[in-house]
């Protein structure tokens, strides 16, 4: 907890500025990952390389604004002052971003772990990509002026050295990885009946 405690020092401020630091490096990666659906079939380790590296960017992402929740709930001051989200997207969208993310990446790792391309895991995993989507750009539209103020502040070293760590972490789950990715690509372009290489 103390760990935690020294990560987000820079108060309800500090958070606010890491939880925007996140969401702009989670977007283009999430763009890339986006991208790969254009040619699942022939990209389908691009896809798994970039879904194993945003993991722990995601879950920075989601411990962040997690925080400020509890902070805000558990009654400090600061984070009082700021106030909550708007009602329908705390009570809403939020949970239903939140339970996605957790099965979409969920699914992901273990289409991974269990080199499958097709059945009841894929499907889950197609879904949840759809309810995703849709929270996800509702999330993105009404956050994006507050992430857009919050990056013209002076940047908190901490929040920025905890982005970067989360990227570097994800750069070498992906890398561990790949020798998995590159499994499922075969088994998918042998179940199409192409050679990816």
């Amino acid at each position: 907890m103390r760990r935690l405690r020294r990560l987000f020092a820079g108060g309800s401020s500090g958070n606010e500025q890491l939880t925007a630091v996140v969401g702009t490096l989670l977007l283009p990666l999430l763009a890339i990952e986006g991208a790969t659906l254009l040619s699942i079939r022939s990209l389908l380790n691009v896809h798994a390389f970039v879904g194993m590296l945003l993991i722990p960017v995601v879950a920075l992402k989601l411990g962040s604004t997690a925080w400020r929740m509890v902070r805000y709930y558990r009654g400090a001051e600061e984070y009082v002052l700021r106030g909550p989200p708007q009602l329908a997207l705390r009570v809403l969208v939020a949970p239903v971003l939140v339970a996605s993310t957790v099965v979409l990446f969920g699914t992901g790792v273990a289409l991974l772990a269990l080199n499958q391309t097709h059945g009841t895991v894929v499907a889950l995993h197609k879904a949840s990509f759809i309810v995703w989507i849709a929270a996800a750009g509702i999330h993105v539209l009404t956050r994006l002026p507050a992430m857009l103020h919050a990056l013209q502040r002076r940047l908190v070293v901490a929040g920025a050295a905890a982005a970067v760590l989360s990227l570097v972490v994800g750069i070498g789950v992906a890398t561990l990885t790949l020798p998995a990715a590159d499994h499922l690509q075969d088994t998918a372009s042998a179940q199409f009946g192409f050679d990816s290489n």
